[in-house]
């Protein structure tokens, strides 16, 4: 996981790419294997597109639909 840090700039991190993932599931629920096909010239590889699927869910940003559909989280219940 890349992380900004000195040598890691922001726009090289994944936390650069959490807005990526974001606004594509704001405008329609999918599958996982959707998502990466609409963003992955910008995500890059599968292993950083897993990697950020982990953090935003964790971060509860995003949830599972059936076990296999991810949607947008929309309020922040904390």
């Amino acid at each position: 996981m890349r992380l900004p840090n000195k040598v890691t700039p922001y726009r090289k991190s994944i936390l650069f790419k959490f807005p990526i993932v974001l606004k594509v599931l704001q405008e329609e629920n999918m599958t996982p294997t959707e998502l990466y096909k609409k963003v992955k010239r910008q995500i890059g590889n599968v292993a950083e597109f897993v990697t950020i699927l982990d953090c935003l869910y964790i971060l509860n940003k995003i949830d599972y639909v059936d076990e296999e559909v991810l949607y947008y989280v929309e309020n922040d219940t904390v």
